[in-house]
């Protein structure tokens, strides 16, 4: 994210998207690699922390989010992110063959309504406006609109965060989800501002104290973004498919990260009648397709208590 290369460097982009492409496969092995390390070490009696897999796993996790980093630093966002359904689709070949957590014909087919609503919504969404200099940077995120909706994103992290996941983590995978995904709405913006942050705190650059202070703010709230997601991503995984929840949590994830994106850079102002039919389909879309995969998920359980039973008698 520092070196020096040019900004208006035609091969920037095409270097992103490469980035984009590997990093989806690594976070596509994420999820599966720490829930079969939460497994085994359950198996054994022994915290997750001392298992070599869930390590592996976490290891390609920061991987992968360096990877992302660097890619929306480097290519436009809107190409960036639909790139993400590539670590969906490896992630549930994956967790087949290591986990053994095949979907059922409603999981397939809520997969792939997911990935391509999501793709719908992506196509359509317009192009976020340039911001190219940390002044400019700055005004967007004193935006009034920006900040309301940040503060509402606090304020629901906070329920989530302190009643409703004590209370329903367990039992519906949607809270966890909910926690990690409204989190997106702050590391995107983050991503794209330390990079312009960056440049003129280690480029050489003239910078200011508040040019500092900004760059810590950014570093700070993508830290603790990551951190906080990281944890409730492991909760999710003690009880959740890994296949499952990657793919909800990549399209809420998305959905967070567009809605953020839009209204940081003002994208709304440019949609069309048929952009806001387009992006209401492609919503209906995921949707339908979040709620078969968790009738696929109670159908798996279901089928899991009947055959314990079953051999109990």
């Amino acid at each position: 994210m520092f070196l020096d290369l040019d900004a208006n460097d035609a091969s920037k982009p095409a270097v992103g998207i490469v980035i984009a492409v590997i990093s989806s496969f690594i976070n596509g092995s994420t999820f599966v690699l720490q829930r079969k390390g939460i497994l085994l070490s359950r198996q054994r009696g022994v915290s997750y922390l001392k298992d070599v897999v869930w390590w592996s796993g976490t290891v390609s996790m920061v991987i992968g989010q360096i990877g992302n980093f660097l890619a929306y630093n480097m290519a436009p966002a809107v190409i960036v992110t639909p790139l993400g359904a590539l670590g969906v689709l490896f992630g549930a070949v994956l967790s087949s063959w290591l986990l053994e957590e095949h979907l059922n014909i409603l999981g397939k087919l809520g997969c792939l309504l997911c990935c391509s609503g999501s793709g719908v919504l992506i196509l359509h969404a317009p192009a976020s406006e340039c911001v190219t200099s940390r002044p400019e940077l700055e005004e967007r995120l004193a935006d009034p609109v920006f900040v309301s909706y940040m503060l509402v994103v606090v304020l629901m992290l906070l329920v989530l965060i302190g009643w409703m996941a004590p209370a329903y983590g367990t039992s519906n995978i949607m809270v966890y989800v909910s926690i990690c995904s409204l989190l997106g709405s702050f590391t995107v913006p983050s991503s794209k501002g330390l990079g312009l942050a960056a440049h003129d705190v280690f480029g050489g650059d003239a910078w200011s104290g508040r040019t500092l202070a900004l760059f810590l703010v950014l570093l700070g709230t993508l830290g603790t973004s990551v951190l906080v997601q990281f944890i409730f991503i492991n909760k999710a995984l003690e009880y959740f498919r890994s296949d499952v929840f990657e793919s909800v949590y990549y399209v809420t994830f998305t959905l967070a990260a567009m809605l953020a994106s839009a209204l940081l850079f003002k994208e709304w102002t440019a949609l069309t009648a048929t952009d806001c039919l387009a992006v209401l389909c492609g919503f209906t879309t995921v949707c339908v397709g979040v709620t078969l995969l968790r009738m696929s998920q109670e159908a798996s359980l279901s089928w899991k208590v009947a055959g314990t039973c079953m051999k109990m008698e």
